[in-house]
């Protein structure tokens, strides 16, 4: 693996250092959402197998749907509060691996969705994996939150913070009309999966969704969502303190929040 590669790894099993924050301060995914992405894989009494599974942010509406669901997660603290958000739903279980150490061994599923977390994956063995992991028929399901800053004015203030300590891609890194209406432009353009999906040659009826809402974030719970992302993580200690503050600082001098653009947006394939 590369250095990057390393570095990636490295980026992607921070989140455990704060599971409880990031459980309890990400936003989570729409009803709507949930909806599509089961009407679409018509699972009726196969189960579901869900990458990265975090703190269960999608896992429990899907989980409330009944279907019998695997979690495959590969930090344990962030698979501690899984269980216990899921305990009440007896038909998931949750192996504690990264998606590509993962043995399904001779099962097969109706579905493998993640979310918020295909970035993460080894690019030259995710589909590989996904395939592998999949009945005849199958779908994925790959789906994001991107998020975007109502007002030009706040956008460029936070801009300069984040140059200022070294924040590269926040969450408030885009304007709220910088996005199209097409799923993944704007926000997850450069990831989206489009096109290495076909490329592949394994998988057909590709469709995308964007989901679109308006919401406020006020200073205290915008600064927690910063503290549980990557970008955030990753900094020294002093350096992410002080970036949090300025950004306190400037949220509060403008009314005491910020209004965003929360999109979810959808991607869905299944095999031959």
């Amino acid at each position: 693996m590369s250095a990057d590669g390393r570095a990636d790894t490295v980026r992607s099993r921070v989140f455990g250092e704060v599971a409880e924050l990031y459980d309890a301060a990400r936003p989570g995914y729409s009803d709507a959402l949930v909806r599509d992405v089961l009407a679409y894989a018509r699972l009726g009494d196969r189960a579901a197998v869900e990458v990265g599974a975090g703190t269960g942010k999608a896992t429990v509406p899907f989980a409330s749907h009944g279907i019998p669901l695997m979690c495959v997660e590969p930090d344990p603290r962030m698979a501690e509060v899984l269980r216990r958000n899921t305990a009440g739903y007896p038909r998931v279980d949750i192996e504690v691996c990264g998606f590509e150490e993962w043995q399904p061994g001779p099962r097969r599923f109706g579905l493998l969705f993640a979310a918020t977390c295909w970035h993460w994956m080894a690019p030259d063995r995710r589909w590989d994996l996904v395939h592998s992991a999949l009945e005849p028929g199958g779908a994925v399901a790959l789906f994001w939150n991107p998020l975007g800053v109502v007002e030009a004015g706040l956008h460029t203030e936070l801009a300069e913070i984040d140059r200022r300590h070294g924040v590269v891609d926040s969450p408030h890194g885009r304007l709220a009309s910088s996005y199209g209406d097409e799923p993944g432009s704007g926000g997850t353009d450069d990831n989206w999966p489009e096109a290495e999906c076909l490329r592949d040659g394994r998988f057909t009826d590709a469709r995308s969704v964007r989901f679109r809402q308006e919401v406020r974030f006020d200073t205290d719970r915008y600064l927690a969502h910063l503290a549980s992302v990557s970008a955030y993580r990753i900094l020294p200690a002093d350096r992410r303190a002080q970036a949090l503050a300025d950004t306190a600082h400037l949220l509060d001098s403008r009314g005491g929040g910020i209004d965003l653009h929360h999109l979810s947006d959808l991607f869905l394939a299944r095999t031959h």
